[in-house]
């Protein structure tokens, strides 16, 4: 499968292989929601805390005595029937994190390219060696690509300004190849890629 590989102003300069028995096979959905619930549980903070009975200050005093006033026997205010008392079976911090194996992470990398490929989303283009100082200049190229909505970009090989010109762009991610994770190409509309970065994310499906 011949992949475009764009310049800067949008033209088709030559063309990338990509391997069919990945860009044209049907996408696996399971593993991306297995990927995708596991990358969002990681951003959970997990922090909701409670007090259970023990942790209540007070209640130290039997509140009235034991028998002949008619009510329930009670040995603490602190008890989790009272107003004020403790929290029974309340949540305390805990990491809702889970793992997934290495190569169910790697499959849903490969999918959700697979994804971008088939839908459209996926743009190459040409290392960007010259040194691009302004974001209005980026936001040119970006203009002269047809890109809009949200975009994640992959540059790996480009000049180290760009990451400076580009901080100011609305709904622009800019990542490296090696982080990409599916979780991130799947909640991007666009995914820009540079030629080194698409060879190096190539390589990572392929292992």
């Amino acid at each position: 499968m011949k992949f475009p590989v764009l310049d800067k102003n949008g033209k088709e300069k030559r063309s990338i292989e990509l391997p069919d028995e990945i860009f044209k096979s049907r996408i696996n959905t399971y593993v991306l929601h297995q990927a995708v619930v596991m990358y969002q549980a990681s951003l959970r903070q997990g922090n909701a805390s409670t007090k259970e009975r023990s942790a209540v200050s007070g209640g130290g005093k039997k509140p009235f005595r034991q028998k002949g006033t008619g009510r329930a026997r009670a040995g603490s205010s602190r008890s989790p029937l009272w107003h004020g008392g403790g929290k029974i079976f309340g949540p305390h911090p805990r990491d809702l994190g889970f793992p997934l194996p290495q190569k169910m992470r790697q499959a849903a990398l490969r999918e959700s390219l697979n994804a971008k490929v088939q839908d459209k989303n996926l743009i190459c283009i040409e290392d960007l060696k010259e040194a691009i100082k302004k974001t209005k200049e980026f936001a040119q190229i970006l203009k002269q690509l047809k890109l809009n909505g949200k975009i994640l970009a992959v540059l790996d090989g480009s000049d180290s300004a760009i990451f400076k010109a580009s901080r100011n762009i609305r709904a622009f991610d800019l990542t490296r190849a090696q982080d990409l994770n599916a979780y991130d190409v799947m909640k991007s509309k666009k995914l820009l890629v540079s030629e080194t970065a698409l060879k190096a994310l190539l390589e990572r499906i392929q292992k």
